[in-house]
């Protein structure tokens, strides 16, 4: 089957793309968010030419086509753009066989233990855990993520005893049988990171997150190798030379694609081939309610070495306003601590017919 047709539906934090292909068949995908109508100029100009009239059935081919064409881009804005590609055929396939995406990758529909990620740095620890608590007597969470330092904050807190007083109240608050987690986007050198790390340890933390520049590989080892709490990483490397060199390194002992961030399922299975390989669990980055979390969800579904848990943000319209109203119905439905894969056929959802009116839309079209 042959692409024909590339249409893209976006507003500056989101960008859904609808494929077709010449028998008529349609599938829904969507690029990275953030900046999503520039990342779909990228995809009609510098992705939609070489996809165009080629076959979907090596997809690995395919976007391997694009990276070799655009070998001047190397970077994540290209990376973006090919998601919605990659998402949009997997879709196309699930609607064409009848099946999720998660069945079509091996796997099942099915419930996943979810846990609840906070986005926030600006709110207080008491704040922080008294949301928290609701959540669990409300929906049923096990599993929660806090945030360390200031984001790339050069060794900065949010402001001074945070994080030192966040650690231990997450603990005393949320109890003993709590899994706790914590995300220093970037924030430490490897001394600092190490001590922040032994204090996580003391709490009974289980995932501490990107504790140094996410560029700087030796760096994190460096922390990985001092501590026995786990240190995860990867979600923004699109590279996946950069990803065998983490993953021989073991700069991390979990491994965190985006699925969005990495140009789709296609590019980030072949990551979870290599931590399989080098026994590496995967547990995706996944920090909005926009289709990368459901995307995440029927990958774990299907795949051997997935992690404990699902990342799902907590946020709502105060954080992420641009989240509302973008389908016709919730995907997101929490129970018990778990989301559920249905057995509908591809990502088994369907964009708001009011949103895409409002959508900025483009198309690229084969002839």
């Amino acid at each position: 089957m042959k692409i024909t047709r590339i249409e893209t539906f976006t507003t500056e934090f989101v960008g859904f793309v609808r494929l077709m292909t010449e028998d008529g068949s349609t599938g829904w995908g969507q690029v990275s968010t953030y900046h999503s109508d520039i990342t779909c100029k990228v995809l009609h100009r510098q992705v939609a030419p070489h996809v165009m009239g080629r076959d979907i059935a090596d997809l690995d081919d395919l976007m391997d086509l694009v990276v070799e064409r655009e070998h001047k881009f190397p970077g994540s804005y290209l990376r973006r753009a090919m998601s919605g590609v990659d998402t949009a055929i997997w879709d196309l396939r699930g609607r064409r066989e009848g099946k999720s995406v998660a069945e079509l990758l091996g796997g099942t529909p099915g419930r996943i233990r979810a846990y609840a990620s906070s986005m926030k740095r600006d709110i207080t620890p008491k704040d922080e855990a008294e949301r928290m608590k609701r959540l669990r007597d409300a929906h049923g969470f096990d599993a929660f993520k806090v945030r360390a330092g200031a984001e790339v904050g050069r060794g900065r807190d949010e402001w001074p005893g945070r994080t030192e007083e966040i650690i231990p109240t997450m603990r005393r608050e949320l109890g003993d049988s709590a899994a706790l987690l914590i995300d220093a986007n970037s924030c430490y050198a490897p001394a600092q990171a190490i001590e922040v790390g032994r204090m996580l340890e003391d709490q009974g933390y289980e995932h501490f997150e990107e504790p140094c520049p996410y560029w700087e590989l030796e760096q994190t080892k460096e922390v990985t190798d001092a501590l026995d709490i786990a240190v995860t990483g990867g979600e923004q490397d699109c590279d996946l030379p950069t990803w065998k060199r983490m993953i021989d390194m073991r700069a991390v002992d979990i491994v965190q694609p985006d699925i969005l961030y990495l140009g789709g399922i296609a590019r980030t299975l072949r990551v979870v081939r290599m931590a399989e390989a080098a026994g590496l669990p995967v547990t995706p980055h996944c920090a909005n309610l926009s289709l990368v979390t459901h995307f995440t969800m029927h990958l774990l579904r299907a795949i051997p070495n997935a992690g404990k848990y699902l990342e799902f943000s907590i946020e709502g319209s105060d954080y992420y306003p641009w989240q509302e109203g973008l389908f016709t119905s919730n995907p997101y439905g929490i129970e018990d601590g778990h989301a559920t894969v249905t057995d509908a056929p591809g990502w088994g959802i369907e964009i708001s017919p009011d949103w895409l009116a409002r959508a900025h839309y483009t198309v690229s079209s084969a002839g």
